[in-house]
């Protein structure tokens, strides 16, 4: 009875060979792990993506989350394939052989898309800025629209989209100037040469007053004689506007310019232009 038993065991597993099932299982059962792997990859993905958007609904981060993701399941895809492959007798060694050539290819290819992919990476990582802010790139100023793993776009101040590849930004000096606190006003006012000491003195305490009066300055405003140039004395201004909105900062810019030109004629202080004084000299002979 044993005897007839095993024999049947026997033939069953024989059977189970000739139809190869035993590997069937085998690569049904790597696919099923690897499937619960790549569902609770995914559910990671989405938690750490919702807590990013949730501090900076701008933020690019998520985009670099699930790239990660990606390229961790296509590494566990490769060494789970290649495990099984190494199993069974085959060999795997002109099959990594065969993914580095196709890999350098592929690189050489799409050097420019991977120099893309990277500077997103680093603009991010660096956090230089976000979608809404205002940057200088290079000879390209505007609005931050868009951030893509490809390219950064850009509306300029004549309302252009203008599409800058990420790799350029990130080997640029980019200036974020929405990051600034304050707007700086350095300004030159000169004035004549044939100006009175009083009068000089009165002008510089006439800007210092406008800066005082004006409550958008900073009161760490400077006001100083700079120079004797060639046609004038200037008084130099440096102040700071309590803005970092551009249409608001020209505009208080022009104010106080405004009301500096009018408290100047108001006191009779003239306003220097360019000029040269030519002299003549006279011949040694007088006709």
């Amino acid at each position: 009875m044993l005897a007839e038993i095993h024999a049947q065991f026997r033939e069953l597993v024989g059977i189970l060979k000739a139809f190869h099932l035993g590997i069937i299982f085998e690569l049904v059962a790597n696919l099923v792990i690897l499937y619960a792997i790549c569902k609770a990859l995914d559910v990671c993905e989405k938690s750490i993506s919702n807590k990013i958007l949730a501090a900076d609904k701008n933020s690019q981060a998520a985009k670099i989350v699930t790239i990660i993701n990606k390229i961790i399941k296509f590494t566990l895809f490769f060494i789970m394939f290649a495990g099984f492959l190494q199993t069974h007798g085959y060999s795997v060694s002109s099959l990594i052989a065969g993914f580095g050539i196709t890999g350098l290819a592929v690189g050489f290819a799409a050097n420019t898309t991977l120099s893309n992919v990277f500077g997103t990476i680093s603009i991010i990582a660096d956090k230089s800025f976000k979608i809404g802010d205002y940057i200088k790139v290079g000879v390209y100023e505007g609005t931050v629209e868009s951030i893509n793993m490809r390219s950064t776009k850009i509306r300029t101040l004549d309302n252009f989209l203008t599409v800058i590849p990420n790799s350029m930004i990130a080997n640029t000096e980019v200036v974020n100037v929405t990051a600034c606190h304050r707007r700086r006003i350095f300004e030159t006012f000169g004035v004549t040469y044939d100006t009175p000491n009083e009068k000089l003195e009165q002008a510089v305490k006439i800007l210092e007053e406008i800066l005082e009066q004006t409550q958008e300055i900073s009161k760490d405003y400077v006001v100083f004689v700079e120079t004797l140039d060639a046609s004038s004395i200037n008084i130099k201004v440096n102040a700071y506007v309590k803005t970092k909105v551009w249409a608001k900062y020209v505009k208080e810019r022009e104010k106080f310019i405004l009301e500096a030109v009018k408290r100047f004629r108001e006191a009779g202080i003239d306003f220097a232009f360019p000029s040269r004084t030519v002299y003549m000299a006279k011949g040694s002979d007088e006709n």
